[in-house]
């Protein structure tokens, strides 16, 4: 009963607050078959661990965290086409022709849910870190790797689970994408789409043009574990011309190999550590860390590190960031973070909203950890009016 008091009080804070309804039902066609989704319960509780201080951590909610969001309205209102589900054609709706929605009619875009991190902050990969988080180097582990394996969940988004990473902010995204642009063609894909090469061009139903891409614009969440094919794969897709927009910090740190046969990850290599399937030994945090740096701009900071912003418009607090790390960086935002008490005293961070080019294509990084300011409303508008300019910039 206290629960439900608790839950029905939040519910009207955010309904005067944002003047939006936050709670329904969301139907989607699965395999078939046609499932109604109530109550996605998305909490930021999961756990995780920083190989730089050996330091197990616990993600808990920001004020501006809602502790539950629902899409307003059934999901074919949206005009949302998911992979492997119904593509559902658009519902006329005529009191939402502003000028910014036209702004992003016929931009083509797609969320990827980061899949392969849900999994792996599953009751998995953390519990082998905390467990040998003291272990020296050159020391080969043998015991307790099964929890280096876990299965990946299909679309979690669509299922009911309080353990799905950046699958908020993706639902977020997909409310606010449809109400600054009613005719918005946007996808939902996940990790294992980008895996396989679904953000290109299809010439049959086996073979892509890696040369052309699908899409126009990507945004990523909390893209934290990815496989080398992935990784490749988005590298491609902005080299080819495409703009590839970063919520989070922590992204690409660590490499896991996905089994489509089982649906499963494996970590290979990263986060502190490397895995060959049969033993496991300390190694590298960043697992491309340079290449990163080359083409996306910048790098995982730190989490367990006290990290201040001057400028925060968001009432943002530390979580987990980039920093700049490349000088062809364009800083749209600089946060003026201040670093204390980090180890290396020389290090002063620079983390910011920045644009970099590369190649043909655009990389945008917001630089920290959006979810967390992801219902704040002067948050949105920021996103919504880079996201306006770069569709302007994308028609010309």
């Amino acid at each position: 009963m206290l629960l439900l008091m608790v839950t029905s009080y939040t519910y009207i804070l955010l309904l005067l607050s944002n003047n939006k309804p936050l709670f329904a039902e969301v139907s989607v066609l699965v395999h078939g078959r046609s499932n109604t989704v109530r109550g996605l319960n998305i909490f930021q509780n999961m756990q995780g661990y920083n190989s730089s201080s050996n330091n197990y951590k616990v993600r808990t909610e920001q004020k501006n965290y809602s502790a539950a969001f629902f899409l307003r309205g059934n999901i074919s209102d949206l005009n949302v086409m998911i992979p492997g589900l119904e593509s559902y054609p658009h519902a006329n709706n005529n009191n939402n022709n502003s000028t910014a929605g036209n702004a992003l009619d016929g931009i083509r875009i797609a969320l990827i849910e980061p899949t392969f991190t849900a999994a792996a902050y599953n009751n998995s990969f953390y519990i082998f870190y905390q467990k040998y988080s003291h272990t020296p180097a050159n020391v080969n582990i043998t015991k307790g790797l099964n929890f280096l394996s876990t299965v990946v969940t299909t679309y979690p988004t669509i299922t009911p689970t309080s353990k799905v990473h950046s699958a908020f902010a993706m639902l977020s995204l997909l409310n606010n994408l449809k109400l600054i642009s009613p005719h918005s063609n946007i996808t939902v894909l996940t990790d294992v789409d980008v895996n396989n090469a679904l953000i290109f061009k299809k010439i049959d139903n086996r073979r892509v043009d890696h040369n052309t891409n699908a899409y126009d614009l990507i945004i990523l969440g909390h893209q934290e574990y990815v496989t080398q094919m992935e990784y490749d794969n988005l590298k491609k897709f902005v080299s080819n011309g495409g703009t590839m927009m970063l919520l989070d910090g922590n992204v690409f740190y660590a490499q896991v190999k996905f089994d489509p046969t089982n649906c499963t990850i494996m970590l290979v290599k990263g986060h502190g550590w490397a895995f060959n399937g049969i033993t496991a030994w300390k190694s590298v945090s960043e697992r491309w860390a340079k290449e990163t740096s080359q083409w996306v701009g910048s790098n995982y900071l730190c989490y367990s590190c006290n990290i201040t912003f001057a400028n925060d418009p968001w009432e943002y607090q530390h979580h987990e960031e980039q920093y700049i790390t490349n000088n062809n960086d364009k800083i749209l935002m600089n946060y003026n973070a201040s670093l204390i008490k980090y180890p290396i005293r020389t290090l002063k961070p620079v983390i910011a909203t920045y644009e970099l080019n590369y190649q043909k294509g655009r990389v945008i990084s917001f630089g920290i950890y959006s979810d967390d300011i992801i219902t704040n409303q002067k948050f949105n508008k920021y996103f919504d009016n880079l996201l306006l300019q770069y569709s302007s910039v994308q028609k010309l």
